[in-house]
């Protein structure tokens, strides 16, 4: 929608992800993500933290659930969403104003740790977004089909012809003649 503002956050989980589900079964993951920022002080020469920046951010549907299985407290995440402005007042009658993100996007910063990515397996025929399997709590798409290059096993990288390469070298772009496993650029 035209007007919102998206912005990226990379910060670290302060708690671990809440998931939960409305009524009608979608579900909904909270979290809170801290961003500090840091400067080099020539004069000193250290690094200087800033005042840290406490985000308050919501997922949904599939992509919640992946983030509760996925992410916990203390983890370094990048965030891309869009910041919304909610005002609100207090029991006491105190107005305040906070700002959240709703969440588009969410994955482990691989800046100084690694990740092995694993595409979800969902039971039902919802497809991206839809409410369908798991008894209304969660969309769902079936199992893949045949060409989906994520369900696929990697080539196997033994017998037939010489340098290792098998049977899988022909469907492999990357295992061409010569090449091993480095890429062909």
């Amino acid at each position: 929608m035209a007007g919102e503002t998206v912005i990226t956050v990379v910060g670290n989980l302060v708690d671990d992800p809440e998931l939960r589900f409305t009524p009608s079964g979608a579900a909904v993951a909270n979290f809170r993500i801290a961003s500090t920022p840091r400067t080099f002080d020539r004069q000193t020469n250290d690094w200087k933290d800033g005042e840290a920046l406490f985000l308050s951010c919501s997922v949904w549907r599939q992509a919640a659930e992946n983030v509760a299985e996925s992410l916990q407290k203390g983890m370094r995440v990048v965030v891309q969403g869009r910041l919304k402005q909610r005002s609100y007042e207090t029991p006491q009658g105190e107005k305040r104003t906070v700002f959240e993100l709703e969440v588009e996007e969410v994955g482990p910063s691989l800046k100084y740790a690694t990740a092995k990515v694993q595409r979800a397996q969902r039971s039902g025929g919802g497809g991206y977004g839809g409410q369908g399997g798991q008894g209304g709590q969660g969309g769902g798409y079936s199992a893949a089909p045949a060409n989906d290059p994520w369900a696929t096993p990697a080539p196997s990288q033994s017998g037939g012809e010489p340098g290792g390469q098998g049977g899988g070298a022909a469907r492999d772009p990357w295992g061409a003649p010569g090449v091993g496993d480095e890429p062909p650029f």
